[in-house]
């Protein structure tokens, strides 16, 4: 990123957390897509025009397989005060497991904190609640920085290990490795068609639980053998 001195510190901020948006990218790889859509030097101003149609088809369609919901999410980041978004990140509360009785523990692959808008492979962070019928709580908030020298395979391993105790993982997007990787661990790999906000996320499952879970989120649950037969019976007809 040769011409990065003649960038705000601002819009260095955004072009970093865009790129952590979108799967397999970087900042450099994303600056020469911008490059491409608008010329040097890139400014606030120039980033603000910039469409959807442009974003996928400059660079020769460097983006052209990049789901829309990804593009759409980074295309926010890059419009968006940096600051701002930083301020949204939601607060950790005290757990202790026997708390919330009947409730299943999450991991949601996260950029920003507030929406399930990451790659499982690239994501900054993921976020961890604790959700019941009635209650969510944000347990923790795991950094995804891997130890230097690991290959790709290894980096999976590592952040599939990062969310052991977790039932279930929410992501944008997951190569077909690493969703093996998390399955061997007994964790449910759920891959969102569009970025959702953790919240909606949250509320969907909440419906679920309350109603008739599926037998293997029944058993994360800690419901019984004999409950989770029911389950079964009730969802099959």
């Amino acid at each position: 990123m040769n011409s990065q001195g003649t960038i705000s510190r601002e819009l260095a901020l955004r072009i970093g957390l865009a790129a952590r948006a979108l799967p397999d990218t970087d900042a450099k790889r994303l600056f020469k897509v911008l490059t491409d859509c608008v010329g040097l030097p890139l400014t606030e101003e120039k980033i603000s025009g910039i469409n959807l149609h442009a974003l996928k088809t400059a660079q020769s369609g460097e983006f052209s397989n990049i789901e829309e919901g990804l593009l759409k999410k980074a295309m926010h980041l890059l419009k968006h005060d940096a600051e701002t978004l930083v301020t949204l990140k939601p607060t950790i509360m005290p757990y202790v497991d026997g708390d919330m009785p009947g409730s299943v523990r999450i991991a949601c692959a996260s950029n920003d904190a507030v929406n399930v808008d990451g790659h499982f492979g690239s994501c900054s962070q993921f976020m961890i609640y604790q959700v019941s019928a009635d209650d969510a709580r944000l347990i923790d908030s795991r950094n995804t920085d891997s130890p230097e020298g690991l290959d790709s395979d290894d980096k999976n391993r590592y952040r599939a290990e990062l969310i052991h105790d977790c039932k279930v993982i929410y992501m944008a997007s997951v190569g077909g490795p690493a969703a093996a990787k998390i399955v061997k661990l007994g964790i449910h790999p759920m891959k969102l068609s569009s970025v959702e906000s953790i919240a909606d996320i949250i509320a969907q499952l909440q419906t679920v639980i309350a109603g008739t879970p599926p037998p293997w989120l029944a058993k994360a649950m800690g419901i019984d053998a004999a409950d989770r037969f029911r389950f079964e019976r009730e969802a099959t007809g």
